[in-house]
């Protein structure tokens, strides 16, 4: 390994990675950031040379100017994933976990979840159905396992004793 570490990135350099990276997909803010500096890393090790850490100014330079021309946006970012992760058969306290560990804000979570027009009764009666089947368990031990695995996809208990209410109908 050599003992110069690597010089950091410039301007260009890090916004033409960054532009790569949000090629494939939106980002939030945060893992944007997080990316840069494992490409990085990366990028060092490949050389084997000592890492340089990205100074967090020029990080920062480089994401403002993402969001100043529209390539990044964290509201578009979480209204997306909200919508992805939905289909995929997570609940909306699975979803905030993931989101406040991609860096979003609580209040934007909040009122991305809030706006949203997924029905999250339907998503968990779909999901239930398809791994228990039609009709759902009528008997206790049945229900709760239902109740227990919806709980770990993430949804809410009321949402859960929606469908046993839309159900026993």
């Amino acid at each position: 390994m050599s003992s110069s570490p690597t010089p950091a990135p410039t301007f260009s350099r890090l916004l033409d990675r960054a532009m790569r990276i949000l090629s494939q997909r939106d980002h939030s803010r945060e893992e944007l950031k997080g990316k840069l500096q494992l490409s990085n890393q990366r990028s060092a090790w490949m050389k084997q040379e000592a890492v340089e850490p990205i100074p967090d100014e020029l990080l920062d330079q480089v994401v403002d100017w993402c969001q100043q021309n529209g390539w990044l946006n964290d509201q578009r970012f979480t209204e997306r994933f909200i919508l992805s992760r939905s289909r995929k058969g997570y609940g909306p306290q699975r979803i905030r976990m993931e989101l406040q560990q991609k860096g979003i804000a609580r209040d934007e979570i909040d009122q991305a979840l809030f706006d949203t027009e997924v029905n999250w009764v339907a998503c968990a009666a779909n999901l239930a159905t398809r791994k228990f089947g039609d009709p759902l368990p009528k008997d206790w031990a049945g229900k709760s396992k239902v109740q227990r695995f919806l709980m770990t996809k993430g949804f809410l208990m009321e949402d859960i004793q929606a469908i046993f209410r839309n159900f026993d109908d």
